[in-house]
């Protein structure tokens, strides 16, 4: 959940090999996490196209999902959309978040904030139980969390709940001791937080896959995505997983009623053919696609009426390496973000592909503070400041490293960086997965990422990717300002407090540069006609079990 995660910034999909989304939300865990729970179905317009011309999907049980290869099932593991959108239909939250961005009751049928918003109490719904019929209690909400903190193999998202009581030692290396995490069971029913300062955000933070509620036999392990003897909590098990897909099956025992569509295949592959094409033939009913074939698909009459746009809270930005030279001197920072115009880069994107970013948080944001907080394009000033940091003319400057996932402002850049600073650039692209690894081990000087939200709060795209010690933190940056804007966000008595000490802490990150944004996303998707809930809610995830089919298919 944003809702959250990091990941590598990449192009729009090309084809259908490419999961729908690749952007991590943590670790790279960002363009997270996250569960978007659609609670209230849509009915889309109906289509207009001539009848026998798109072909109508199997069966009225049945919903092909065009989903891409998870990375992790695991909700402890994962960092990246593309595999949060398999854990959300597997394992439910206490929380959830509906189109609105309302946070709605899930398997906690209340909460309540207390002693000054430094505990927060969930009581979970009566009669709670796994898909395989054992009951889901307290403790189970305890040991699932303390699994994010393996010592071995923390989560990538573990850090979306650093106030609470023990996370920073635990994720800092200072303790092993997952059970002096503050969160503790009262009886069957009872879940008590303890944070260290307000957490008035967590019912909303804790909505994200990474804190979905795992069986004992999860043990501390990965969870591994086999089908047989599968049990889970959330809307649907893993039934089968076949060449082309993972399939799903309905949960008779989820907490709000066996799901009205009984199998989702959820496709990992469609042979290299087109989606537009598999679309239009039968065998996906529901697609995240591009913004070049959404761009003709707006007007095309067929399958116009089966197009969907929808404002994504997530954010393209790039940052640079601030534990080493030269990257580690903010004058040099600010002078490779003065000296590239992003906000023209964005604005020559495709027309409605992306949204020229103005902060590190994206538009639409509940509580997210208005103005620009953009460093300004100034080549000049650019030139000095470099030539302060002891690099005139970019001489004397180390080796400068550039890897990315692929992104598509990355050779303005590179050419940018050359003509107004004299700097040569070594640009490289890594696949996703190589690419994840070496952000999380062994950081290039200058990166890119794209953050989709966990949850919506603007502390998901501030102190989960920018605090001290965020496992987030791919640049290593640390500031005392920052943090304590951070801090006193969380802290704050009300909305627009809080929104004022977000404000301070994106001046700093604009004045600071340990990253530049540059664009928030769009997506775009083909939604069979009939399929009702195929909503999103700007977190990017589709939530299985409020789909149902409207009309006959």
């Amino acid at each position: 959940m944003g809702p959250g995660l990091i990941d590598p910034v990449v192009a729009a999909p090309a084809g259908p090999e490419a999961p729908p989304s690749r952007v991590r939300r943590a670790v790279l865990a960002a363009v997270a996490v996250l569960v978007a729970v659609a609670m209230v179905a849509q009915l889309w317009p109906a289509s207009t196209a001539p009848e026998g011309e798109v072909v109508a999907a199997a069966g009225t049980d049945t919903v092909a999902v065009l989903a891409g290869a998870p990375f992790s099932i695991d909700p402890a593991r994962h960092g990246d959309l593309g595999s949060a959108s398999y854990v959300s239909q597997l394992f439910e939250t206490l929380t959830a978040v509906d189109p609105s961005l309302t946070v709605r009751p899930a398997l906690a049928a209340s909460w309540s904030v207390e002693d000054e918003g430094r505990r927060v109490v969930f009581t979970l719904r009566d009669g709670l139980a796994f898909s395989d019929g054992t009951s889901l209690t307290a403790d189970d909400v305890v040991r699932s969390w303390r699994r994010l903190f393996d010592p071995a193999d923390p989560s990538p998202l573990a850090s979306l709940i650093a106030d609470v009581v023990g996370v920073r030692d635990l994720l800092s290396g200072r303790s092993s001791d997952v059970t002096t995490l503050g969160v503790r069971a009262e009886g069957e029913a009872r879940v008590v937080v303890d944070l260290e300062r307000g957490g008035g955000d967590l019912p909303a933070i804790v909505s994200g896959a990474p804190f979905a509620i795992v069986p004992p036999s999860a043990g501390s392990g990965e969870i591994a995505p086999i089908a047989d003897g599968f049990v889970g909590s959330g809307g649907y098990v893993l039934s089968a997983i076949e060449e082309d897909a993972f399939v799903l099956t309905a949960n008779p025992r989820y907490w709000a009623g066996e799901p009205a569509i009984r199998t989702v295949r959820m496709l990992t592959t469609l042979g290299g053919l087109s989606t537009v094409d598999v679309f239009v033939a039968g065998g996906v009913d529901v697609a995240q696609i591009g913004f070049l074939d959404a761009g003709w698909i707006a007007y095309d009459r067929t399958l116009g009426p089966s197009l969907r746009s929808d404002p994504s809270l997530s954010v393209t930005y790039y940052g640079f390496d601030t534990t080493r030279p030269p990257f580690d001197d903010v004058r040099v920072r600010q002078a490779f973000a003065r000296a590239v115009d992003w906000r023209r880069l964005a604005a020559l994107d495709e027309v409605g592909s992306s949204v020229p970013a103005t902060g590190l948080v994206p538009t639409g944001m509940p509580g997210a503070p208005e103005g620009d907080y953009l460093p300004p394009f100034d080549p000049e000033a650019a030139r000095g400041l470099l030539a302060e940091a002891g690099y005139p003319g970019g001489a004397g400057l180390p080796a400068i490293s550039f890897i990315a996932n692929g992104g598509g402002y990355d050779g303005a850049i590179v050419a940018m960086l050359e003509e107004h600073l004299g700097v040569t650039v070594d640009y490289a692209t890594m696949d996703f997965d190589a690419y994840q690894e070496r952000l999380a081990t062994d950081p290039p000087e200058l990166w890119s990422l794209s953050w989709v939200a966990d949850y919506p709060g603007p502390n998901d795209f501030l102190g989960v990717l920018l605090g001290t010690g965020s496992t987030a933190n791919q640049g290593g940056w640390s500031n005392a300002d920052f943090d304590a804007a951070i801090a006193d966000a969380g802290a704050a008595a009300s909305r627009a407090d809080a929104t004022a000490a977000y404000a301070r802490a994106m001046a700093v990150v604009r004045d600071e540069v340990p990253v530049v944004p540059v664009s928030y996303g769009t997506s775009f998707s083909l939604v069979r006609e009939g399929l009702l809930g195929a909503s999103q809610n700007g977190l990017g995830i589709l939530r299985l079990a409020g789909l149902a089919w409207g009309t006959t298919p």
